[in-house]
This record gives C-alpha cells, structure tokens and sequence, in this order.
C-alpha cells in the first residue's frame, strides 16, 4: 500500500470523527482506542496533504477538504456494505443479508409483520430495515430493494407498481368527543390540526388539491411522519392517515371522506439483483405483502 491509496479504515474512521465531531466518540463507535483514532487521522491528512479538522469549543470541525472528501468516503461505506452483504448470501440458498430502504410510517407501522413471514420460512435471511423518509440511491447499492413512494426513474431499475395507498383525514374517537367532528373544510379551522413543521412533496400536493387548506395553523407540528401518527392516536387532533392502517384502529374515524390524497408504491431493486435469491423472495415477499396491505384499504373504503 502507498502514501497515495490510504487503507480503508482510515475512511471509516474519518466517517466517525464527521459523525460524532471527537476522537473518542469515535474510538467507541468503532470499538478501538482514541490514539488509533488519531493516527489514522493523522495517516489521511498525510495521503491527501490537507488538514481535515480543526479544534473549537464544539469539538472538531470538518475543514473545506474535509467536506470535499465526504461523499467520496460515503461512496465506499455504501459499496463496501453492499460488498459484505452480497459475500454473505450464497448463490443457491436463501441466505445472508438484504437491506430494504422505506418511508417511516411504511417502515415501522406495514413492513414488520411482511419481513416475519418472510423469515419465518428462511431463517437465514437477515433483513436491514431503513425506516426513513430520504430516498437511498439503489445504483449506488446504498440499498438493495427500495419501497417508494413515487414511480422509479432509474432504466437500471428492476420495479413493480403495488398500487395507490390512499390517505384521508382522521381523528381519535376521544378527540372528537372533546372537540366535535368538522362537517367542512371550512370547520377544520376550528380544530387542532397535526401537521409536518416544514414544507414538504405531501404538503405542497395537499395544497395544490386543496387550496382552502392553505393558511390552516398546525396545533402539533413534528418532521418524524411516526410522531405525527402516535399523536393523533392519542388524540391530540385531526390528521392525515393512511387508510389500510386506520382499519387496524377502531378508534380512528374518517373525517370529510372528500378529501383524499394518494401516493402511488412501488417496489424496486437494482437489475442486478434479480438473480440473487435473497434478493428474489425479498422483492417477492414486499410485493404481495403490500399488495394484501393495499386491499385491505380498499375493502375498507367499500365498507
């Protein structure tokens, strides 16, 4: 190895001085000792001759190479995942790991009892779950099989359209005993309304359907999509609510059933993928689990 091809732990090791902003933090993150922290800092300011942090009261602070080097050391922690997880399943069996990229609210609240099935008949299978609502690159392997929200626009994508999830406004039967229930878009300004505290794609969709919502003040606002849905559980107000899961709560009513939203699922892998058998079942297993998922709102709906 040459002064101009540092290891990759020195990358890694930078990666956690960027994350926590100090050497121990890192050294405990990384299970290893703060002076091997700091060579290996030492080790990579050498290779790329540039000082990559600086002291101040708020611990370390990235220097402009240091954020010029970020998405590059990224770029190898995401191929390097991908590297390890495709090691680890074998060509024939159902093994080794896969790691599935979703929104919050289907991450948490839709895919758990889909992902025990699934390996309830392949215990090997070990399943990485990011339950968050910014989109990983599956060209750059940061997942493997990725359930969207909107149609994919990569060509090198392998995806299958589930359906429409529709969303409606709902309230806790407790709130609506306190507060009444709206008969109007127009009454719902006399209601305590959850809400995203910044604007977002579902926000700006919602006021171009309806612009007799623009201007309604939010009484509980988060940017957590799974914090927005527990309050309104708890009764804290009137909310948007994908209907497949209101049907599991009996407490939650539809409000102004008028007023519908909906967001087009997909499932998605890279094509590479399709002959891997873990990938397979996986990209198998989401589709008709989501599907069921999507049905299930729809008898609700003809109910």
């Amino acid at each position: 190895m040459t002064a101009s091809e540092p290891s990759w732990d020195f990358y890694r090791t930078f990666l956690a001085v960027l994350h926590h902003g100090s050497l121990s933090a890192a050294a405990r993150d990384l299970g290893l000792t703060q002076p091997t922290i700091g060579r290996h800092i030492d080790a990579l300011e050498e290779a790329v001759g540039a000082e990559l942090f600086t002291r101040s009261q708020q611990g370390l602070l990235p220097t402009d190479a240091a954020l010029a080097l970020k998405p590059y050391a990224e770029t190898l922690a995401s191929t390097t995942a991908a590297l390890l997880r495709v090691a680890s399943g074998s060509r024939d069996n159902v093994s080794g790991t896969v790691r599935i990229s979703a929104s919050e609210v289907i991450g948490v609240e839709v895919l758990p009892p889909i992902l025990a099935g699934l390996q309830a008949a392949h215990p090997d299978l070990v399943i990485e779950l990011s339950a968050s609502d910014a989109v990983e690159d599956l060209l750059q392997r940061e997942a493997d099989i990725a359930v969207r929200m909107v149609a994919p626009t990569q060509d090198a994508l392998l995806a299958r359209r589930i359906g429409i999830v529709s969303l409606g406004l709902f309230a806790h039967r407790n709130y609506l005993e306190r507060y009444g229930e709206p008969k109007s878009i127009g009454q719902l300004r006399q209601h305590k309304l959850i809400g995203f505290d910044r604007q977002t794609a579902f926000t700006r969709a919602m006021l171009k359907r309806y612009p007799l919502l623009d201007g309604i003040s939010f009484a509980f606002k988060s940017d957590h999509s799974i914090a927005l849905h527990n309050a309104l559980r708890a009764g804290v107000g009137i909310g948007f609510y994908q209907v497949p899961l209101a049907k599991r709560d009996e407490n939650l009513v539809r409000l102004l059933p008028e007023i519908e939203l909906s967001l087009d699922t997909w499932v998605a892998m890279h094509e590479n993928l399709k002959t891997s058998p873990r990938c397979r079942v996986t990209f198998n297993a989401l589709v008709v689990g989501l599907l069921d998922y999507i049905r299930a709102g729809g008898e609700q709906e003809r109910s």
